[in-house]
């Protein structure tokens, strides 16, 4: 049997070919919307891929699963677990084959059998593998979003992202109980699982690749949890709050991902252009590291560097269903591709070009009379004493978990992803500075607050750890509202 892991850091997702080696065929599970990888994975080990498959209709990013199956020719399997509610409805139309718990099919000599393990979602299915040419008894399991290492599915996501009110509790115990029909497997069972750290589809999710299903008895906490209600208890807290862009990618992969076909670049477009788009209010993503964005930029253009947080804040703060634009450095090759492909992976297509802005631009424009924004930095030091005299207001931008644990006195809590929609509550007179923990989020912050014309914004140099190291108090406790 072949197994290939393939891993997308920006979303911290694991997808897997399943090959055989005596017969050259291939399952392809839990593919991203970008397939060529996939293609080219199982061309690599002279592999056809013959059956494409994925464990649950995924919130995190647009399923592949059907432009693969289309691409290959490959036999698409999707669920038919979960209730009316969470059935394909694409699944006639891609003529799939439905899975049910107890179904088998075989890929060459690879035996694939399917468990139903809801909680995470009604539907969701994990795969048994076994390599037949060795031994009867399975070899590993495709766990998906069920079990990963050191931690299990979060089962709060239909309420939460899906608006499925009331679905927290019922969805926990029925996690508990699929995990209970772990006990019947051999310790030395692989673990593969769909995510790992960093995902939003858990709370601490291991970095291991991969893990042993005897291993995780000795030391997931889930796993070690023989009570179902301090079970339901401790995964429910602390949960960090989804993207609101979870909802969108539910509903897209329900009811069919769109087939993209070959990608087409984006037009280019000059920066005079660029103007007139953010003056109609379209939004513009200049993609370069916070550091460049700080020292000039365009007014009015929103920065989410393209780092490995790029595709989930761009789920937060680009809107879906409206045309965008994106900025890029000329001097970092494949930068727009890049861009392009990760966005692509959670369903923002509607890009209208994109235009180039380095520091020989910025002086083009300045040249012309057209002068750059730029963002400030402001020390701790300098920050505390504006804060005691009252004249700054400190905008802390992290998770309501980090906020709870501590945070700067009198400081206005409002996490990142909520920030454009309750702008509002920020000061329109008087300095702000925004703040995170290191300075990432804040950088962000602070262009997502000048686009929406707040002018005297700064960043907290060093954030909430710099305020901590250099000694100044903190408070803790739930913010107001």
């Amino acid at each position: 049997m072949i197994l290939k892991r393939l891993y997308d850091e920006g979303l911290a997702q694991a997808g897997y070919v399943i090959g055989c080696d005596v017969t050259g065929e291939a399952l392809v599970v839990d593919p991203l919307r970008d397939v060529t990888p996939y293609l080219e994975a199982a061309k690599a080990e002279e592999l056809t891929i013959t059956h494409v498959t994925e464990t649950h209709i995924h919130a995190d990013f647009v399923s592949g699963s059907r432009e693969l199956a289309q691409l290959s020719g490959a036999t698409l399997h999707l669920s038919d677990e979960g209730g009316p509610d969470w059935r394909y409805g694409y699944a006639t139309d891609a003529h799939a084959g439905l899975l049910k718990h107890g179904d088998r099919f075989t890929v060459g000599k690879v035996q694939i059998d399917v468990l139903h393990t809801p909680g995470h979602t009604p539907e969701h299915l994990a795969l048994l593998v076994t390599d037949t040419a060795g031994s009867d008894a399975p070899l590993g399991m495709l766990s998906g979003d069920f079990l990963f290492v050191g931690e299990v599915g979060r089962p709060d996501l239909l309420e939460r992202a899906a608006n499925q009110q009331g679905t927290m509790e019922s969805s926990a115990r029925a996690l508990f109980k699929s995990i209970q029909t772990l006990r019947a497997l051999p310790d030395h069972l692989q673990i593969w699982p769909g995510h790992g750290a960093g995902s939003a589809c858990g709370k601490s999710l291991g970095a291991m690749p991969q893990s042993t299903l005897g291993y995780e008895r000795l030391t997931n906490w889930a796993l070690r949890e023989s009570s179902e209600d301090r079970f339901v208890t401790a995964v429910l807290g602390g949960q960090l709050e989804p993207p609101p862009y979870f909802a969108e990618m539910k509903q897209i992969n329900r009811d069919g991902p769109r087939l993209l076909g070959p990608r087409h670049r984006p037009p280019q477009l000059d920066l005079a252009r660029i103007d007139r788009l953010i003056a109609a209010g379209v939004v513009v993503v200049d993609t370069r590291p916070a550091q460049d964005f700080a020292g000039a930029h365009v007014p009015g253009t929103l920065n989410i560097p393209l780092n490995r947080s790029f595709t989930g804040w761009a789920g937060w703060l680009v809107p879906y269903g409206k045309d965008f634009a994106l900025l890029i450095d000329p001097g970092r090759p494949g930068v727009l591709d890049r861009a392009v492909r990760d966005l692509g992976l959670i369903g923002l297509d509607r890009i209208v070009g994109f235009g180039e802005i380095d520091p020989a631009a910025i002086d083009r424009r300045r040249a012309a009379g057209i002068r750059p924004a730029a963002i400030r930095s402001i020390a701790v030091g300098d920050a505390a004493s504006q804060v005691k005299q009252r004249t700054i207001t400190i905008v802390d931008v992290r998770s309501r978990a980090e906020w709870d644990a501590g945070h700067l006195p009198g400081a206005l809590h409002i996490p990142l992803g909520e920030l454009p929609q309750r702008v509002e509550e920020v000061p329109s007179s008087g300095a702000v500075a925004v703040q995170c923990r290191t300075g990432g989020r804040a950088a962000i912050a602070a262009s997502v607050l000048q686009r929406l014309g707040r002018t005297n914004v700064v960043k907290l140099d060093g954030g909430y750890l710099a305020w901590q190291a250099a000694g100044h108090p903190v408070e803790e406790g739930t913010p107001a509202g």
